[in-house]
């Protein structure tokens, strides 16, 4: 559906191009054919009547276009379906008014061509009346003009333009497809390129073809695959024959059911997808995969926007741009409304600088007196001061002896406090030496006392062990007189005393040399409590050490002195009288 105001704009020139002596009216007569025609185009029942009988009560004459616009609204566009051709509709306006306004004989493009420009014109003109485009609009149309022909855009070109174009912001329908005929931004081009690149943006712009190119599509009935010219739209993706687009064989219809989806490579056919819709499906092959990526990309776009309730591409971009103009004219006013208030707050400043100056020159005749009130008072203090000053120096003469004086005295006192802080330290190192010796003493006198308790234990563990021997030999006699008369009924008891005896004999040779070796532990043990003595009476002078008492005599044994100990001798006793059981009990 297109949008009134766009199926206005032409109408206005047409309109405009009927008003022969420009005071804004039409007749009656000319309103009835312009009506039948925009009827027949827009393939609407036209009522001759209607006319008459809207306008039965205006009998002044030639009508102007705010009283046209009623009717217009009422008979014609309130009944418009869309399914018209906007082209001929265009192209209908165009014939009314193009021959009035401007000769294409000196320009560089064709009345096609022109015709396409001002198609352009009535989709980026402002909707406002009369209808002019600004220049953001015209410096957009040619960007994307210079791109289709394949030129780089210059900026300093279209600088240079609005430069000449002094303080106009804007162009007409008529100036600007002169600006565009006479090849300003197209120099260096011939005429075939400038009007196929004029075709291109009038087809991306008021067709809304978004994408077009040959592609093959599978046929329903035959399916067959057949070479086709595909043309996307908003809401449609249309295929013809060749790209003259003359025989049309179908449409796709898009929705917001509608799904693109890539397919695997089929039937000797490569880069596949298929458009699922709601009563069909449709199977296309692109040329490569770029290609097939870029048309599954376009046509989800369109669905999307068709899900979002979205315009064409172009009519958001082209709102988008009113909004930001509108914002960037809001803030101009804005801006220029805050520079008033600048101005006359900067006006209001500089009275009251103005008044300030009088002041400041009335102040400063004041200051001139004031200056020589205040010479003759500074005068008279300089003088009492003199007499101060010299008073000070006197005063001060005073105060730096007594301050001498005071430093030597000073000086005196930290001397003497330097002395005592000298003996202070040298008295601290004698307490800590003297705190350190008694430490010493009393680690010297733990020493002494724990080697006597020492000696004493190992001379009362001797004198047991002495014990021990003695009634180890009295038991030990007895059991020999024993053995001895058993050992006459018993040879076997015999030879296993031998056995035993000489053992025996062995262990005893071992426990000598374990005598002779606790003998020489206690010699050393003796030899070092002798030289802990003689240090510690050279140390002190004042402890005299216990020499050890007289070993007791050693106990003797049937296997040699001091052979064991109580405690093994004891053990030896037991094992001898079990085995004297065993014995017994075998007879």
């Amino acid at each position: 559906m297109w949008l009134r105001e766009e199926l206005l704009k032409s109408i206005w020139h047409a309109f405009t191009a009927l008003d022969v002596d420009q005071r804004g009216k039409v007749s009656k007569s000319q309103l009835k054919v312009l009506s039948h025609n925009l009827c027949t185009v827009m393939k609407i029942p036209h009522d001759p009547v209607a006319l008459e009988e809207h306008f039965k009560d205006n009998d002044e004459g030639p009508l102007s276009n705010q009283g046209y616009m009623p009717y217009l609204n009422r008979f014609i566009l309130d009944k418009v379906c869309g399914d018209f051709d906007i082209t001929e509709f265009n192209r209908m306006c165009w014939t009314l008014c193009y021959k009035k306004n401007i000769h294409t004989k000196h320009l560089l493009i064709s009345d096609n061509d022109a015709f396409k420009v001002w198609c352009i014109f009535n989709f980026l003109s402002e909707d406002r009346y009369p209808l002019v485009i600004v220049m953001e609009e015209i410096e957009y149309f040619l960007r994307k003009l210079t791109e289709a022909m394949g030129t780089v855009w210059s900026k300093e070109s279209f600088a240079e333009y609005k430069q000449r174009q002094n303080s106009k912001n804007f162009l007409t329908a008529w100036e600007l497809i002169e600006l565009v005929g006479m090849g300003y931004f197209s120099k260096g081009l011939n005429r075939q390129i400038l009007s196929m690149g004029i075709n291109e943006v009038f087809n991306e712009l008021i067709l809304d073809v978004l994408k077009e190119g040959y592609m093959m599509k599978k046929g329903h009935v035959r399916k067959n695959w057949t070479e086709r010219w595909f043309v996307l739209r908003p809401t449609s993706l249309s295929y013809y024959v060749c790209e003259d687009l003359e025989e049309k064989k179908g449409d796709i219809i898009l929705d917001q059911s509608c799904c693109v989806e890539s397919l695997p490579d089929k039937e000797g056919k490569k880069c596949l997808f298929i458009i699922k819709c709601a009563d069909k499906s449709f199977e296309i092959s692109a040329s490569d995969k770029k290609k097939k990526q870029e048309w599954i990309q376009a046509i989800q776009t369109c669905i999307q926007q068709l899900r979002l309730g979205l315009l064409s591409p172009h009519r958001e971009a082209r709102l988008r741009r009113r909004e930001l103009r509108q914002r960037q004219q809001v803030e101009e006013n804005d801006l220029a409304e805050r520079m008033r208030q600048l101005q006359a707050a900067n006006e209001s400043k500089q009275r009251e600088l103005e008044a300030m100056r009088m002041k400041m020159e009335e102040a400063a005749a004041k200051a001139v007196l004031e200056e020589q009130r205040r010479k003759q008072t500074q005068l008279d203090l300089q003088d009492r001061y003199r007499l101060d000053l010299e008073r000070e120096k006197m005063v001060r003469q005073q105060m730096e002896e007594q301050v001498a004086q005071k430093s030597s005295e000073l000086e005196q006192y930290l001397q003497r406090v330097r002395e005592l802080e000298d003996m202070y330290h040298r008295l601290e190192e004698a307490l800590e030496d003297e705190r350190q010796a008694k430490q010493d003493e009393e680690a010297m006198r733990k020493l002494q006392a724990s080697l006597l308790e020492e000696e004493a234990a190992k001379r009362a563990e001797l004198e047991r062990i002495q014990q021990q021997q003695q009634r180890a030999l009295s038991q030990t006699e007895a059991e020999k007189q024993e053995l001895m008369a058993e050992q006459l009924a018993k040879e076997r008891d015999l030879q296993a005393a031998v056995q035993q005896l000489e053992r025996l004999q062995r262990e005893r040779k071992g426990a000598v040399k374990q005598y002779e070796e606790v003998t020489r532990k206690l010699e050393r043990a003796a030899n070092k409590t002798k030289t802990w003595k003689d240090k510690v009476a050279k140390h002190e002078g004042l402890v005299r050490l216990i020499q050890p008492g007289h070993k007791e005599p050693q106990r003797i044994t049937n296997w040699g002195p001091a052979s064991f100990t109580d405690t093994e001798l004891d053990l030896k006793k037991k094992l001898w009288q079990e085995r004297k059981n065993k014995g017994a009990q075998t007879q």
